[in-house]
């Protein structure tokens, strides 16, 4: 029995990605316009009917949400900014079920995007945090390469983890992004090329990386009946967590607070791992998906290497896990990144992925995970969707 009251009468609709770009000189403003602007195109509605927005983004500053209803033109009475990195699109679904469940709301927007230009990501990688401005950024630990080098090279000492079980993650991805036109990578990618890619930080080499970019992400949240006044495919919530700072006596990150509260997840949505049909994590790390894979209850910690050896991750696989092509193979718009699982879920479950559909596919679970310190990272989420029949 879930602790806490459902999420049920809730919709999602109208995902929106804005093209991504590996470099802009248009600024965060601009994205979250674009992502606003379509919006409301795709979904028929007017821009005054918007009553609740969410903000996500590393590079709108000094500006918050509240300056963004300034730019754009838009006067909610229901407001939330939600700086977590990699886990916002998550927090930002669960705060705007609970608004529009409560009345605060009517349509909910949730908005990610951040610009990338040639000098943003160093000038973020240096002020990203006190963590990394005091701790490790002044000693020569530039960023998350080293970080993740860090987990990672801990898990594969103490569960028997090899590239090769990585590789066959990113590999994987690589062919779903293929099916995706939104996606930035274009060639197929091949195990023996990932092993041969030149080292980054070891163990993690290029492929295990994700590239910078610019982009934005978005979606619509409202009632149930709602939805469906308007007109609108949309899928429905059933389950929703969060977490923060989870297992921070772990001497290394070998666990998410996913594990802390998957029960809780499964009794909201009334299933099982078993019943999940495609996965959505949250990818800026190969050794992060199948952390999930564990944390998540689809094997035991420490049975990721033979999870991911004993099952195919392709769109139409034995085990569908970012069906679109995750961030390692469509890029990362910044904190727009936690928002990517949450747009390929509802297109899935709604009809709209085209050819890399996952074949009846009715429960999907999507993942989030951000703000990262030396060795962990502080947030983690996740939500079960379900289509409509």
């Amino acid at each position: 029995m879930s602790r806490r009251q459902s999420y049920e009468g809730v919709a999602v609709a109208v995902p929106v990605t804005v093209p991504y770009q590996r470099y802009s000189t248009h600024g965060a403003h601009w994205f979250i316009g674009q992502a606003l602007e379509a919006l409301v195109r795709e979904s028929g509605i007017e821009k005054a009917q918007i009553d609740g927005l969410t903000v996500s983004s590393f590079s709108l500053g000094p500006d918050t949400a509240v300056g963004v209803t300034q730019h754009m033109g838009v006067s909610p009475r229901w407001l939330d900014f939600i700086p977590n990195g990699g886990a916002s699109g998550v927090m930002a679904l669960r705060r705007a079920a609970r608004a529009v469940q409560a009345g605060d709301a009517d349509i909910v927007a949730c908005v990610a995007a951040d610009t990338n230009h040639v000098d943003s990501f160093r000038l973020m990688l240096g002020g990203f945090s006190s963590f990394a401005r005091d701790a490790s950024y002044p000693y020569g630990s530039g960023g998350p390469n080293s970080i993740f080098a860090f987990i990672t090279a801990n898990y594969m000492r103490s569960f028997g983890a090899t590239r090769e079980d990585f590789g066959r993650i990113a590999v994987a991805q690589r062919a779903n992004a293929l099916k995706n036109p939104a996606a930035l990578f274009k060639k197929p990618l091949t195990l023996d090329e990932y092993m041969a890619a030149r080292p980054i930080s070891e163990p993690i080499h290029l492929f295990d990386c994700v590239m910078p970019c610019a982009g934005g992400e978005a979606f619509l949240v409202m009632r149930e009946e709602r939805a469906r006044e308007l007109g609108l495919d949309h899928v429905l919530v059933r389950g929703a967590i969060e977490r923060h700072n989870a297992y921070s006596d772990d001497p290394v990150m070998v666990r998410g607070g996913w594990r802390v509260d998957r029960d809780d997840l499964y009794a909201q949505a009334g299933a099982r791992p078993a019943d999940i049909d495609f996965i959505q994590t949250y990818d800026d790390y190969p050794v992060i998906v199948m952390l999930q894979f564990e944390d998540l209850g689809f094997c035991e910690k420490g049975e990721g290497p033979a999870f991911v050896r004993n099952h195919s991750l392709t769109f139409d696989g034995s085990f569908p896990n970012n069906t679109g092509g995750g961030q390692l193979s469509c890029g990362q718009a910044g904190a727009a990144g936690g928002f990517l699982g949450m747009t390929e879920a509802i297109r899935q479950l709604s009809g709209r992925a085209g050819e890399r559909a996952v074949p009846d596919a009715r429960l999907g679970l999507v993942t989030g995970f951000g703000m990262v310190t030396y060795d962990r990272c502080l947030c983690t989420g996740a939500v079960i969707l379900e289509g409509q029949s």
